[in-house]
């Protein structure tokens, strides 16, 4: 049985302690580099469960995908169909655009080498600490086909009709021009990771819309063994709850 790597074993290089913020987040306070995260995701959380989130496809060590029986996209390369990436569950980007000056109009350090101003996901990674670690929080992280992940792109979560067929053929994920639709078993998953990221960053907080879909997603689809693994190995490196996860996971005697 491998032994998961302690906050006093992870290499210095890695993550180094945030002071405390102005702002109120119960979120990530420890993490701020978006590559270091992935690695640490794939070695030390995910190295016995290998499937992306919304195809339960597995993947190798090496990252190379397989894909399930019956897979297809037409809308991308098939150099994408077998990349995989990991994405944000709830989607940051237009949240983010909203709140961050950074993103939407850059900053007095935002040059380029030739000087030139630039604005975006890049000014608000390079000048603000609670976008970094929003971004790098990996409870809101997940491995995904990298033709599923550009699909979604920014698209929020919503019912569709039952008219919408699958966007990828054997797997049940659907997506419109902008709205999508996760499998059921992503579902419960998908909701306690939003549930959390409104209470860990209370700034960014959900529609009424969206807190009613998630409630009822959160009850209809009860966490299962390798969520509340996966909570309680992130909560001994990240260093804070995921209490969504976690309560219920207590509950069932997963934890």
């Amino acid at each position: 049985m491998r032994t998961l790597i302690t906050f006093a074993l992870i290499s210095s290089t890695l993550f180094f302690q945030a002071p405390a913020l102005a702002e109120n987040i119960n979120g990530n306070q420890r993490f701020e580099s978006f590559n270091q995260v992935k690695k640490i995701l794939e070695k030390d959380v995910v190295f016995d469960h290998r499937f992306t989130l919304y195809c339960q496809a597995p993947f190798k060590a090496n990252k190379q995908i397989e894909l399930p029986e019956g897979f297809q996209t037409t809308s991308h390369k098939k150099a994408n169909l077998k990349k995989l990436e990991w994405e944000t569950c709830r989607t940051c980007r237009k949240i983010l655009a909203s709140f961050f000056t950074e993103w939407r109009e850059g900053s007095s350090d935002c040059f380029d080498n030739k000087g030139r101003p630039f604005k975006g996901r890049k000014c608000a990674e390079k000048t603000n600490k609670t976008f970094r670690l929003m971004q790098c929080d990996m409870y809101n992280l997940y491995p995904s086909i990298g033709a599923v992940n550009a699909e979604r792109g920014n698209k929020n979560f919503e019912p569709l009709s039952p008219a919408f067929t699958n966007s990828f053929g054997s797997c049940a994920m659907k997506i419109t021009r902008n709205k999508a639709e996760p499998p059921e078993a992503s579902r419960g998953t998908i909701a306690r990771t939003y549930k959390y990221m409104a209470h860990a960053y209370p700034k960014f907080n959900l529609s009424k819309q969206q807190t009613k879909l998630m409630d009822a997603w959160d009850k209809q689809y009860p966490v299962q063994k390798w969520e509340c693994v996966r909570a309680k190995r992130i909560e001994a490196i990240q260093g804070n709850e995921n209490l969504f996860v976690k309560n219920p996971c207590q509950e069932k005697k997963l934890w």
